[in-house]
């Protein structure tokens, strides 16, 4: 089954090719996925999915098959597998950037092999939830952007006197304020954050019954090797 999806991130190509490659930076905005680890040169990861009250994992891995930084183009070869189903989904994945003035076009194209209880689900609903899993990754990665954009800026300049004295002194502190604490130093010692389960029944629609769950499992696997590709070209 081919699935052929695009999105555009408000970041030069370089810039985008820089943070789509931190796949420990990137994977977060897939919701629900985690990497889990590195094992050579195949990536581990799982992804947490939730189907009403029932929350499952499936695990998956990924191999590079082709990562070409001067093209802005790679290729993986991924498999996942749905242990409680006995459902499998392989997949290879191509995906290249290409500049858009000051943006970045991210085309995905992928080779979908499903087997199993997935195999009886028809490719009109896989490419759509495919669709929107993307469009959620893309949404994620771009606020994350943001995120980072806003704090890169420098510090508004303060206006000075003639003596070189700043106009307006920096607020004093009150008594009983504890002086602010670095995000890195604040968060020492804090456990990971558990990962939030992907909810399936948001993502398609609350229209779909039991018997869909398989199909949507291996679009998290499609969308988490989407991920891995986009994350690690």
């Amino acid at each position: 089954m081919k699935i052929s999806n695009e999105f555009t991130v408000n970041v030069p190509i370089e810039r985008a090719w820089t943070v789509l490659t931190d796949l420990e930076g990137v994977a977060p905005c897939l919701p629900g996925a985690q990497l889990t680890g590195v094992d050579g040169d195949v990536y581990q990861g799982k992804v947490k999915v939730k189907v009403g009250p029932v929350v499952s994992e499936f695990a998956g891995t990924a191999r590079f098959a082709e990562k070409d930084h001067t093209r802005y183009r790679g290729v993986i070869d991924a498999k996942g597998r749905d242990a409680r189903s006995a459902a499998n989904a392989a997949a290879l994945v191509t995906a290249a950037l290409r500049a858009d003035g000051e943006r970045t076009v991210v085309s995905v194209d992928t080779d979908l092999r499903i087997s199993g209880k997935l195999a009886q689900f028809g490719s009109g609903m896989i490419k759509e939830v495919s669709g929107k899993l993307l469009a959620q990754f893309a949404a994620n990665l771009e606020a994350k952007l943001a995120a980072e954009q806003d704090v890169a800026s420098p510090p508004t300049p303060q206006p000075v006197d003639a003596t070189g004295v700043p106009a307006t002194p920096p607020p004093a502190a009150t008594a009983g304020t504890a002086p602010a604490v670095p995000p890195s130093v604040a968060a020492a010692g804090t456990a990971p954050a558990e990962t939030e389960a992907l909810d399936l029944l948001g993502i398609a629609g609350g229209s779909i019954t039991k018997r869909v769950v398989p199909v949507l499992v291996g679009l998290v696997v499609a969308g988490a090797v989407i991920t891995w590709l986009v994350a690690r070209r």
